[in-house]
């Protein structure tokens, strides 16, 4: 675990936001086992082989959180972006599906 990106979950402004981001960094680390993560372009960045594979990007009223490497994947209702990459807005008091999210992050990443 890289401390950069400790930091910048703890320090973020609302307590239900760091523990969002604290779970999906968990997710990413066992969905992706031998992943890298770092901060980057001023948010969490998780890379496989050099190759990103998921970011969290946390804004005022939400966490999205980033799959990369996604082309060709079915992705349920509530994921946005283009083929290439999709994202989940996930707001305060939503109960994303984490297996579901583990389930895409293993598929998209498993090619880099």
């Amino acid at each position: 675990m890289n401390q950069e990106v400790t930091a910048y979950i703890e320090n973020l402004s609302h307590v239900w936001q760091a523990e969002l981001c604290e779970r999906l960094r968990q997710m990413v680390h066992e969905s992706i086992p031998e992943v890298e993560e770092r901060i980057q372009y001023k948010k969490p960045h998780f890379l496989k082989n050099g190759h990103y594979a998921a970011v969290i990007s946390p804004s005022k009223d939400a966490i999205a959180f980033m799959i990369m490497n996604a082309g060709g994947l079915e992705f349920p209702k509530g994921f946005e972006g283009p083929a290439e990459r999709k994202w989940l807005k996930i707001r305060e008091g939503d109960t994303p599906d984490y297996e579901m999210l583990a389930r895409l992050l293993t598929q998209a990443s498993s090619t880099l």
